[in-house]
């Protein structure tokens, strides 16, 4: 009997949603033991002229971080096009390359993404964030996620 009630309190408990949940997995250990990728894969392209691209926005983390932290982009269009969320992609730089977008899929939206409670291992970690617009415009922009202890 009083096994029975210990499960129930559980799955109360669960219910409830006041257990303890992990975070989301951004980066694993595994991934995050892979060589770096080479210099020329972190060069940003070199455009020329006025662009209309949309703009990419890192929003949080500011500075270092602990994990889990919330991951937050903000996303920009212009002329009068609207962000396609479909077109997003989030690559780990690696060697391989590492394709988070799976991951941050569920947290993207035309306004940018929202993924709390995301966990990376400690070090240095560059992503490279890849977005569309309506008129087909592309634009990527590489960032650094410093996690500490």
């Amino acid at each position: 009997m009083r096994f029975r009630l210990f499960i129930w309190c559980l799955l109360a408990l669960a219910l409830s949603g006041h257990a303890a949940s992990a975070g989301s997995i951004l980066i694993s250990a595994a991934e995050a033991a892979l060589p770096p990728a080479p210099a020329a894969a972190n060069l940003a392209l070199a455009t020329r002229g006025i662009t209309r691209r949309p703009n990419v926005i890192l929003v949080s983390p500011e500075a270092s971080v602990t994990s889990p932290f919330n991951l937050d982009f903000k996303f920009r269009a212009h002329g009068g096009s609207a962000i396609k969320p479909d077109s997003f992609h989030l690559i780990y730089l690696k060697k391989p390359t590492v394709d988070l977008t799976a991951r941050v899929k569920p947290f993207v939206t035309a306004k940018g993404v929202k993924m709390e409670g995301a966990e990376a291992p400690p070090g240095r970690h560059a992503i490279k964030v890849t977005i569309a617009d309506s008129a087909g415009r592309k634009t990527s922009a590489i960032f650094v996620l410093n996690v500490l202890k």
